[in-house]
């Protein structure tokens, strides 16, 4: 597996962790737990960003992008 694609799979289980983190929290009245939810989740989103933009990174030039 592409370092893209894994990184774009893990933000994305990150990003699900996170919220079922927060909404456990909030259920719970539980602050600890629902920041950290919310942490996660947002690391889970730069990570999957980081994947994206690795795979824009990986695409082949094809010279069109200096002319």
């Amino acid at each position: 597996m592409k370092r893209s694609t894994e990184d774009q799979t893990k933000g994305t289980a990150h990003e699900v962790k996170g919220k079922i983190k927060e909404k456990v929290g909030q259920l719970t009245n539980n602050p600890d737990l629902e920041g950290a939810g919310i942490g996660e989740k947002i690391a889970g989103k730069i990570q999957k960003k980081i994947g994206q933009l690795e795979k824009v990174i990986e695409r082949p030039c094809d010279g069109h992008i200096f002319e």
